[in-house]
């Protein structure tokens, strides 16, 4: 849908992908909090892309300009929402800094000597503490975000109903929504073997598939 107008959505994710790879070149602790942060911006990302989804349904014209001005539609909401997520940020970032100081309390080994130790799972201790609570702040993070983006810009919700509904909906259908979160997940990962290639299609398709989920998850206004 909309081939042109996505690409440039998927480009972008493309650049965050490569901002991803070079901290993981030169700062590796820091790797997984940039990676959430991905994560946790990529709903905004895919603002453009929920628009050019709802204008192709709607019959409108699948433009570029509009969708990069959408979040205007309820800005408010959207800042409360993008605040929301911040913190989780923060408290992750924290968190992951935290768990690798309690297990590399001398100097940290080089970008080589870390990845040699996770190879040989000779930091096993670590790897199960650090992606345990990795998990934790990424389902919280599904949770309140699954369908509140688009349900704020479908129809101008207020930020926290929006969340509510979200945990509703994985509250609701579990297996399918944590299914999906594995698909999602997987075509991140599928994105950054590519040379981060794939990235320009692979999150155009997932933002798409994002708003017909939530139009199959969310129960359509009466006409």
């Amino acid at each position: 849908a909309c081939p042109a107008a996505s690409l440039f959505y998927g480009f972008c994710f493309t650049g965050m992908g490569l901002l991803v790879t070079f901290v993981f070149e030169h700062a590796y602790q820091y790797t997984s909090a940039v990676t959430t942060g991905f994560l946790l911006l990529a709903p905004f990302f895919a603002m453009g892309l929920y628009e050019l989804s709802r204008r192709r349904e709607k019959g409108e014209a699948c433009a570029l300009a509009p969708t990069l001005t959408v979040w205007r539609r309820n800005a408010g909401n959207i800042a409360v929402f993008a605040g929301v997520l911040t913190v989780i940020f923060l408290i992750w970032a924290r968190a992951s800094l935290v768990v690798f100081a309690m297990f590399y309390t001398q100097e940290l080994p080089n970008l080589t000597g870390f990845l040699t130790q996770v190879l040989a799972l000779e930091n096993l201790e670590f790897l199960i503490v650090y992606f345990a609570v990795g998990l934790v702040f990424a389902l919280l993070v599904f949770a309140v975000s699954v369908v509140s983006i688009p349900l704020m810009l479908d129809r101008n919700q207020d930020a926290i109903t929006s969340m509510l509904a979200s945990i509703r909906a994985l509250a609701e259908n579990p297996l399918p929504l944590l299914f999906w979160a594995v698909l999602i997940v997987g075509a991140t990962l599928l994105g950054f073997l590519s040379f981060h290639i794939g990235l320009a299609v692979l999150m155009p398709v997932v933002g798409h598939a994002t708003w017909h989920a939530y139009r199959d998850l969310v129960e359509p206004l009466p006409r």
